[in-house]
């Protein structure tokens, strides 16, 4: 029975701010490979926010944009479709990575590129497939909480009125 607060406790503690600077270094790095590389940075800092001030501090600009930018993305039924048809197109990429496709040899500025995809098989289509399924879940997540909420908050104050009828 002690030892769950105790790992409660640790975790608070320790186990948050190992995790955050860990998200942190990961998101830097896949920044430039394929991956979740803003959302695993931002995550990381999230997490450090619990313990440093300038996490803090750098996450509240960042807070009150997302909330608009993804207000403003779930407004109409075209953008939802759009948004969850270019998360669709990354997972292709996934897909086509996964299969590793032959592709003709070509060089610019010097780099040569061929027969095989840049970084192609699996450890680089997991990180696109992870990245659709985090692009669909905040989509679904954005679409419950900012476009049905107004129909939420207006049916409760209905049922309210009714009954103080």
């Amino acid at each position: 029975m002690a030892l769950r607060p105790r790992l409660l406790g640790w975790f608070h503690r320790t186990g948050s701010e190992v995790l955050g600077w860990t998200l942190v270094v990961l998101g830097l790095f896949m920044l430039v490979l394929p991956g979740p590389g803003l959302l695993g940075l931002v995550a990381g800092v999230a997490l450090l926010a619990r313990h440093y001030h300038w996490a803090r501090r750098s996450l509240e600009p960042l807070h009150a944009r997302a909330i608009e930018a993804a207000r403003y993305g779930v407004a109409t039924w075209p953008r939802i479709i759009l948004s969850a048809l270019g998360a669709a197109c990354v997972f292709a990429v996934g897909v086509v990575w996964w299969s590793d496709i032959l592709i003709p040899e070509f060089s610019v500025f010097g780099l040569e590129f061929g027969p095989r995809l840049p970084a192609g098989g699996p450890v680089t289509a997991i990180g696109m497939f992870l990245s659709a399924a985090i692009a669909w879940f905040l989509l679904g997540y954005s679409v419950w909480k900012y476009r049905y909420a107004v129909a939420r908050i207006a049916s409760r104050s209905r049922s309210a009125e009714d009954v103080t009828d």
